[in-house]
């Protein structure tokens, strides 16, 4: 039995290997153990190390990605912008004429404080030229781009000039009653008087 184990590719590395035959009983072990000797195969072949070197992970620091100047690939690659987010992101900027802040971006549909708060860090907006109209000479479809400004809000801005003349500052812009000072604030930037 031990002759036919070895001749079919069986090998004892240890006396005590005999035990794991499955016609050697525990009694004829215990009477051929002492006769039996079999020579350390560990010391014909070198230990394999199978140790993997550690690689130390060094984070890097996600890229700063400038959202005025960015197109939908680089926006893409910010962590919780998708393609969906992307073009979004992209119709916004265009119909604004640029971001001047930041914190823009949470006008943009379904990106809420949530997401902004999670991409504020991968972003940045670079002081480019935003796209200004002129209060003075804009027509109706000069300003009905703008997402801050209702139609209403527009004849009303036209209407008035025409009525009392040219707007000298933000400020005239207060006696246009339809408008309130978070509309005034948000398309100052975008304005020239």
């Amino acid at each position: 039995a031990i002759v036919n184990y070895t001749n079919k590719g069986g090998k004892f590395y240890k006396a005590e290997d005999l035990q794991k035959m499955y016609t050697i009983s525990p009694e004829m072990y215990r009477k051929l153990f002492p006769f039996v000797s079999i020579e350390n195969q560990s010391s014909h072949y070198p230990k394999k190390d199978f140790g993997f070197e550690k690689k130390e992970y060094v984070k890097k620091p996600p890229t700063i990605i400038d959202i005025n100047t960015a197109d939908s690939a680089q926006l893409d690659e910010i962590k919780g912008v998708g393609g969906t987010f992307a073009n979004r992101i992209l119709k916004y900027r265009e119909r604004l004429g640029g971001f001047h802040k930041k914190e823009q971006l949470m006008e943009v549909y379904g990106l809420d404080s949530v997401r902004y708060e999670e991409i504020k860090n991968q972003i940045s907006v670079s002081p480019i030229a935003l796209k200004i109209i002129s209060i003075n000479t804009a027509q109706f479809n000069d300003l009905k781009g703008n997402p801050y400004l209702s139609y209403k809000q527009i004849n009303a801005i036209i209407q008035y000039r025409k009525q009392h003349g040219n707007y000298s500052g933000p400020v005239d812009l207060k006696k246009v009653l339809i408008l309130n000072q978070e509309v005034i604030d948000k398309i100052t930037p975008y304005i020239s008087f």
